[in-house]
């Protein structure tokens, strides 16, 4: 499952180690399609795991998270136009009007691009409202992120959203019960590791995708190759990271930086 953010040429400061080109986008996408492997929704991931439906021999499953202007533009365009589906996780106070978010500045698109977008052929997901980092958040603040997103995306498509992805991918026992509870089917983490058949319904795996990585290392990739196989066990280090920012959260509040 490869994660995606921006796909622009001359991106903010703050996303582009986190940006490709539009020509390294369309390098990727040409090699998933070389690769034989077959686009898949989170949908039909979550149906696999459940045990309600098959998924191809060789799946791949392409996110985007936060929501960026180009993603119902040029980005849209480049997947349908090698017929390629993919999941979009949208940060609703970023991209609603008159929204908040603590995502620093940087061209969105709208929330009324959402229908457009889907009907591109992507699958809508929630990434919260502001993009704060769950793990450190009271519990009545967890649930109104979880929550008031889900609504949003809802009211804007007309049906139910059942999929979450975790801001920077921070998530613990605690968050993931409470997307659990929200209402929510799978929710995706980071971890830079290929996802598995054994992989947590609410911590599944994503390879975050650098513009530094280069075409080889997304190959090896599309083959199985150069990443470790979730689940796993989190670090002493991934510990230690989260009780030092929930210990900087009482102190300064919520924050965008990882």
């Amino acid at each position: 499952m490869f994660l995606y953010h921006a796909v622009m040429e001359d991106p903010p400061d703050w996303i582009a180690e986190f940006t490709v080109t539009p020509k390294q986008f369309g390098a990727h996408l040409d090699a998933v399609v070389d690769s034989g492997r077959t686009p898949v929704t989170i949908s039909a991931l979550a149906d696999h795991l459940a045990g309600r439906a098959p998924l191809p021999a060789r799946p791949v499953l392409l996110t985007f998270d936060d929501g960026f202007a180009d993603l119902p533009g040029p980005t849209a365009e480049a997947l349908a136009a090698r017929d390629l589906s993919a999941t979009a996780y949208l940060t609703t106070g970023a991209i609603a009007p008159g929204g908040r978010s603590l995502l620093p500045p940087a061209p969105m698109m709208t929330l009324a691009e959402t229908v457009r977008l889907e009907q591109s052929g992507m699958e809508i997901g929630s990434h919260t409202v502001t993009h704060a980092q769950l793990d450190t958040l009271a519990p009545r603040e967890l649930t109104h992120e979880l929550r008031a997103s889900r609504a949003v995306l809802e009211d804007t498509l007309g049906h139910d959203v059942r999929h979450l992805a975790y801001p920077h991918g921070y998530n613990s026992g605690r968050v993931r019960r409470t997307a659990a509870a929200a209402g929510y089917e799978t929710a995706t983490a980071v971890r830079h590791a290929l996802s598995s058949d054994h992989d947590e319904h609410h911590r599944i795996a994503r390879l975050i995708v650098r513009r530094g990585h280069t075409l080889t290392e997304v190959e090896d990739w599309l083959d199985g190759r150069g990443a470790r196989v979730a689940p796993y066990r989190d670090s002493a280090k991934t510990v230690a990271w989260r009780w030092y920012r929930r210990s900087r959260a009482v102190v300064r509040g919520p924050v965008f930086a990882g």
